[in-house]
């Protein structure tokens, strides 16, 4: 078990160093290869210090027991501030390379078809109420005349014409807006798709404000990531490193020679 606790604190420990590396390398982009190889020379010293400390923790004085602990205690903070750093800028680039959640622009496209409707709806209304009017006449026997039914719908075919224009412009203008519309409703099903587990963390926590705290959800989740990798990571370092001290310091059983075994006899 020592063994698959020392190759499980290695593993995880490395996986976190690589992460540090690069999202520390990222920060500090200016000197990506210094930092990388100081980062590395960080990560290797604190998990030897860690083990170190716990090995000669009753051999040696309380300054220096003080000192190693603050310093990997520092350590482990900067390499969880790498990996924020790290998962940070991929969820960004994620965002960025899936064009965002185009909620803006779909927004703007409904407004504007629904501005189209409006004016269909109005020009409707304006011919019913031109209708009506006509519809009276008849009923009142009003057919003919100046006055007539006849003689006002007639004085009614420029504004109807112009009423039935605006509707066939708006619905032309309709069918084009939903024609842009319908890839990027498509482009923002895929992104929920893609990112539904972290919609479903923000909505278990932010509830229907969930869409206003998209991105503190995604960091929530990022952070408690970071407390559980590096720490457990010198967790298992520790305790693998106590028990190959435990077996070194447990006495061996001595042999039995043959003139013990005659003398038993």
């Amino acid at each position: 078990m020592k063994y698959l606790t020392l190759f499980t604190s290695i593993a995880l420990a490395s996986v976190a160093a690589w992460f540090s590396i690069i999202g520390l390398a990222t920060i500090f982009s200016g000197a990506f290869i210094s930092v990388v190889i100081m980062a590395g020379i960080l990560e290797f010293a604190k998990l030897v210090s860690a083990a170190w400390l716990h090995y000669e923790w009753e051999k040696i004085n309380w300054l220096v027991k003080i000192y190693f602990t603050l310093a990997i205690l520092i350590l482990m903070f900067i390499t969880s501030l790498g990996i924020f750093g790290y998962l940070s800028k991929a969820h960004i680039e994620q965002t960025i390379s899936t064009g965002g959640t185009n909620e803006l622009q779909i927004s703007t496209l409904e407004r504007q078809i629904n501005t189209q409707v409006k004016r269909i709806d109005d020009s409707e209304t304006v011919l019913t109420q031109l209708d009506t009017s006509v519809q009276a006449l008849i009923d009142y026997d009003r057919i003919r005349g100046k006055d007539g039914a006849i003689a006002v719908r007639e004085s009614q075919r420029v504004e109807r014409e112009g009423l039935n224009d605006t509707i066939d412009r708006a619905t032309s203008a309709i069918e084009e807006l939903q024609i842009k519309l319908l890839p990027l409703q498509k482009q923002k099903l895929a992104l929920e798709v893609e990112l539904g587990p972290l919609k479903y963390v923000s909505e278990f926590i932010y509830g229907d404000d969930a869409d206003q705290h998209y991105d503190e959800a995604v960091r929530w989740v990022i952070l408690i990531i970071v407390l559980v990798f590096d720490p457990l990571a010198i967790m298992l370092l520790i305790i693998s490193t106590g028990a190959f001290k435990r077996d070194r310091e447990r006495p061996s059983k001595p042999l039995i020679n043959e003139t013990q075994i005659m003398v038993m006899k």
